[in-house]
């Protein structure tokens, strides 16, 4: 069944992981997403290992884990657009697709002649969208970008990470990329909406989207508590700052996770827990007053919780209808029943010979469901094949290129 962006092609000039990330988001649901790739060395992420995937033998190769998270259902063209040929190469496409993404400096890619104004006289309906650290205006326009410094200069690392006076006190950075992430998710975003208004308009337009501007727009209601107060929020580990309580709790063996959103969860917490008293505390009895009173509630909550172990706590609260649950390890992820069910793990069949183990897009359509058409692309693996379909080049013409180190 054809995917719901079958008819819509994808030149994508990206690396690493923000745009790339949105261009496997193109892919999944249909797209042909053509990866741009310098020749000899391709993404830079094809390198960051180990691990590598295995290949028929069952020997390392030099695909590294992280480029397989954020580039399948793609095709790789190695192309050198910093050389005159390489250029007019990408010009020649550029009439035939109908998204680029790229996550060049600023004006890094006007040097080549391969920038929007360039672009869009060549083809008016190109929805060109570009990824950086700060943004095309402002004062850090120039600079360089990356998700671990965002974190830091956007405010996240501030709200993560253990309070000031408890052991091992200070900024913590999210265990994933996450603000790259995020920003791929909004370029996505904006590419899908600029498509649907050029059904009306028939023309395209240039999508700036920044790192910073997506992190500090993420930070969602720590943000407005902010704004509304003026102070600036502190680090609370894994508690919340509105709710409570919301937080991780010790068990007999381990932890877990107790996520009471409301007045009557938490009376049914105290019941289960044998502190009815609680509840009607009037330090405890609304989410106003349990706030206000955090440290005095947490260390009589923490008293209790010591005495179960973690699968009684989620066995005994789940059937007393009270949010919680453990904190897995990623084994523990992908072992998890729900997790099989749903398939988030899945297996494509790769050039290797061998198979690339991915995550599962989360996307469940019912017309046009997500397909996993190919498993990430081995570095040009379909350079010939793209410009001798796409341009109409002869093979001849094809080894002249290369010989000339072009692709």
């Amino acid at each position: 069944m054809p995917g719901a962006l079958s008819h819509i092609r994808v030149l994508d000039l990206s690396r690493v992981l923000a745009g790339p990330w949105a261009g496997q988001i193109f892919g999944d649901l249909g797209a042909e997403v053509i990866k741009v790739e310098r020749p000899g060395s391709g993404d830079d992420t094809r390198h960051w290992g180990p691990p590598y995937i295995k290949d028929a033998e069952g020997n390392d190769s030099r695909e590294a884990a992280y480029f397989q998270s954020a580039n399948r259902n793609k095709q790789s063209l190695t192309l050198d657009f910093t050389l005159p040929q390489g250029q007019r190469l990408i010009r020649e496409l550029v009439p035939q697709c109908d998204v680029l993404l790229e996550n060049f400096k600023v004006g890094g890619l006007a040097a080549y002649g391969l920038d929007y104004e360039s672009l869009k006289a060549l083809n008016p309906r190109l929805i060109y969208c570009s990824i950086t650290g700060f943004g095309q205006t402002g004062p850090y326009a120039k600079r360089a970008g990356y998700d671990f410094m965002i974190q830091g200069l956007g405010g996240l690392m501030s709200l993560t990470g253990r309070p000031e006076g408890e052991e091992g006190a200070g900024p913590m950075k999210v265990g994933v990329a996450l603000t790259d992430i995020l920003t791929g998710l909004y370029a996505a975003v904006g590419v899908l909406a600029a498509l649907n208004q050029r059904e009306q308009s028939g023309i395209g337009q240039h999508i700036d989207v920044a790192l910073l501007d997506v992190q500090v727009a993420c930070l969602a209601n720590q943000a407005m508590n902010y704004l509304m107060t003026g102070v600036a929020p502190k680090r609370l580990g894994n508690a919340h700052p509105n709710i409570v309580p919301y937080q991780d709790f010790p068990s007999a063996d381990g932890d877990f996770i107790l996520a009471v959103g409301n007045d009557g969860q938490f009376r049914k917490f105290c019941e289960v827990a044998g502190l009815p008293a609680l509840a009607d505390d009037p330090r405890f009895s609304t989410n106003k007053a349990r706030v206000t009173h955090r440290g005095e509630l947490i260390p009589l909550l923490r008293q209790a919780t010591v005495f179960k172990t973690t699968a009684q706590w989620i066995e005994l609260l789940e059937a007393a209808g009270v949010p919680c649950g453990p904190i897995n390890d990623l084994a523990q992820v992908f072992a998890d029943p729900q997790v099989r069910a749903r398939g988030l793990r899945l297996d494509l069949p790769n050039a290797l010979g061998s198979s690339t183990p991915q995550v599962a897009s989360p996307l469940r359509l019912s017309a046009t469901p997500v397909a996993y058409r190919s498993a990430p692309p081995l570095l040009g693996q379909h350079t010939e094949a793209l410009l001798q379909r796409l341009l109409g080049m002869s093979a001849a013409q094809v080894a002249e290129l290369r010989e000339a180190g072009v692709i």
